[in-house]
């Protein structure tokens, strides 16, 4: 099989023409055009083959990096999500402690304006007391002063 004539074949593709051109009995020209296409074609096909697999190479690598870059944009998201989930409870935290705060100071207000109304209206029921008192004795002095005087 590797015959020089083979070894010049190997170079280039006969023409159809050229096929037919030669004799009727050399049918080793035919033969060795039946290998050179042959072999142009395992060629081509290797070819091929080896872009393929390039190519998917090159696709399995885009997609690691296409994979890459939308797990790192979605982690980003979550890290900056994360972080002000952290910042609103601790916001939480602090409010919730304030509005304790505010809550004693305010039952402590309400207990010192119960206290003043509280001592607002024994005050007030002493002034009615104290008017009910001498309204008493201003009829009881008028009463002597009749009694004193007849």
């Amino acid at each position: 099989m590797n015959s020089p004539q083979l070894r010049q074949t190997r170079g280039r593709v006969l023409s159809s023409s050229e096929i037919n051109k030669s004799p009727a009995g050399s049918g080793g020209d035919l033969e060795s055009s039946l290998i050179q296409i042959y072999h142009h074609h395992h060629h081509n096909s290797l070819k091929l083959r080896d872009q393929a697999e390039k190519a998917k190479k090159d696709a399995i690598k885009k997609a690691g990096r296409v994979s890459d870059l939308l797990v790192e944009a979605v982690n980003g998201g979550v890290q900056e999500s994360f972080i002000n989930e952290k910042r609103i409870e601790a916001e939480i935290r602090a409010l919730a402690s304030t509005i304790a705060r505010f809550m004693k100071q305010t039952d402590q207000w309400l207990a010192a304006s119960h206290a003043i109304n509280t001592a607002v209206k024994e005050i007030g029921d002493f002034e009615n007391w104290m008017k009910s008192m001498d309204f008493d004795c201003k009829s009881i002095n008028a009463a002597i002063r009749n009694i004193y005087q007849q």
